[in-house]
């Protein structure tokens, strides 16, 4: 059974769901933490694997890897542009999250 802090649950699905309305960014970042957490490290995957394990399309994947790397969720590293990517999950600090929103002028 994989297990998640109360953060993830209360905090972070509103955020993507409702605020950013990305439901699949959700289910990606979901997907990708419990593989690192089953891997303990960091997870190498294409686009197309991610689709088919989590049930959407390649170009859904696309943009939620996309999202989740610009609100700073997940990181990427490739060992050359035309690699499979490197996954990390960043699992940010509720109060520093809620600091960065309130700082922006975001509800929270």
């Amino acid at each position: 059974m994989v297990s998640f802090d109360d953060y993830l649950i209360d905090v972070l699905m509103r955020d993507l769901v409702a605020h950013d309305r990305r439901p699949v960014c959700f289910f990606v970042y979901l997907w990708l933490a419990k593989e690192q957490q089953r891997r303990a490290e960091p997870v190498q995957v294409s686009y197309r694997e991610i689709a088919e394990s989590v049930g959407i399309s390649k170009s859904s994947a696309q943009m939620a890897i996309g999202w989740l790397v610009r609100r700073e969720l997940l990181a990427v590293t490739n060992e050359t542009t035309t690699a499979t990517p490197c996954y990390t999950v960043l699992r940010p600090c509720a109060r520093g999250a809620h600091r960065a929103r309130s700082a922006s002028g975001s509800p929270s």
